[in-house]
């Protein structure tokens, strides 16, 4: 089964990534990728893509990862029916009583 996913390239802590299709049973970084279709900067947000490419394999059953989903979806790439979208994670405050922020203020 075929995956597109993002493959992590540059130094340390500037990082960018390869929007890469791979085999799923092979590791990101072990180098044997069937094509590359693009690639996202996230310090600038620049994202280069190869709009037919990427459609030609999610045509034919190649299944996104979350983030290149999400990045696709950004890019106005129409997913298919049966990617499903990441849901929204929500942090609740542990104790807000004890917030500074929600202190109540004697005068």
């Amino acid at each position: 089964m075929l995956v597109i996913r993002i493959q992590r390239i540059g130094r340390t802590h500037l990082p960018v990534y390869r929007l890469v299709v791979q085999d799923s049973r092979r590791h990101p970084l072990s180098g044997r990728v069937v094509a590359e279709v693009g690639s996202y900067d996230p310090k600038t947000k620049k994202t280069v893509l190869d709009k037919e490419a990427i459609e030609k394999y999610l045509k034919n059953g190649a299944q996104p990862s979350t983030r290149v989903a999400k990045i696709l979806s950004d890019n106005k790439i129409k997913l298919p029916d049966w990617v499903k979208a990441a849901p929204k994670k929500t942090a609740k405050v542990k104790h807000p009583e004890k917030r500074r922020k929600s202190a109540i203020i004697e005068a």
